[in-house]
């Protein structure tokens, strides 16, 4: 029997054949290209903050500038618990989204091979998605107490059929062709989708996963205003602190924490991404 494998890759190859060919660029200039933008948002950004602050919309106290919100988290980072805090919900992060991504998966693949299991459940998983995180709190504090387990709980909740939504709709949108050729090729059952349903079906699964880590982070980081676990500073609780002894400074500079870690974590999906296409052959080797 022919290589199912390889016959998708020499259709990738082809598809490749009829893209423009970008010449070869230097290494420094691809990062230059795209590292500009990004930092021309982030001045745009900051001088729109700066702005804001100087129309004196509302007392410094309230809403400080650019200049002491990063003074400040710049004296955090040279602070031992600042790494903590970050290690704690970065920990979270990884464990709650694993989990997710185990759950999510196996639902996922269950859901898209099962016409009644889908009949089922396929739109309480739709529904489960487009539930808030915040709502899933009661139960999870009821359930687990105030813990490690009840914020877990959320984070799985939240990630998990954004995971397996993604999936079944790779699934679902798989080329009919592919199917052809598999089965001329041999292919049937269990190999059939090891071998052409799931590496097509896998851009939209990576799509779901990014979706499904949104979904995550903002649990999370919902979870520990919510709950608050002694001796185990995180991002969240802290900007809990921040808030209730009004320090505005400190506050922003957390939030700038947070959003850095999201738009890092964002970028090792986007890289996943970019290599998928590459090796479809829709890209070039500047992604």
């Amino acid at each position: 029997m022919a290589d199912p494998t390889l016959a998708a890759r020499n259709l990738a190859g082809l598809d490749e054949l009829e893209l423009p060919r970008e010449p070869p660029r230097r290494r420094t200039s691809r990062a230059w290209s795209s590292t500009w933008p990004k930092l021309a948002a982030i001045v745009i950004a900051v001088g729109a903050w700066q702005l804001v602050v100087a129309s004196h919309w509302r007392p410094d106290g309230i809403l400080p500038g650019p200049g002491p919100v990063f003074s400040d988290l710049w004296r955090q980072m040279h602070t031992a618990v600042f790494y903590e805090e970050i290690g704690t919900t970065m920990r979270r992060a990884v464990v709650g989204f694993a989990a997710a991504l185990v759950i999510g998966t196996v639902l996922g693949l269950a859901v898209s091979r099962v016409g009644a299991l889908r009949s089922a459940v396929g739109s309480l998983i739709t529904g489960l998605q487009t539930m808030p995180s915040i709502a899933w709190f009661p139960l999870a504090i009821l359930l687990f107490a105030p813990s490690e387990g009840a914020i877990l709980f959320v984070v799985v909740l939240g990630a998990a059929p954004a995971i397996a939504n993604g999936l079944i709709s790779g699934v679902d949108y798989v080329p009919a062709l592919l199917l052809r050729a598999g089965r001329a090729l041999g292919a049937s059952g269990l190999r059939l989708y090891r071998h052409v349903v799931l590496p097509a079906a896998l851009p939209a699964y990576v799509s779901g996963l990014k979706q499904g880590w949104a979904f995550a982070w903002r649990s999370l980081l919902a979870a520990e205003l919510l709950v608050a676990i002694a001796h185990r500073p995180s991002l969240g609780l802290v900007l809990q602190h921040e808030r209730n002894v009004n320090d505005s400074t400190g506050l922003l500079a957390t939030m700038i924490v947070i959003l850095a870690l999201g738009i890092g974590v964002n970028a090792l999906f986007n890289r996943v991404n970019t290599v998928i296409r590459q090796r479809w052959g829709v890209a070039g080797d500047g992604g």
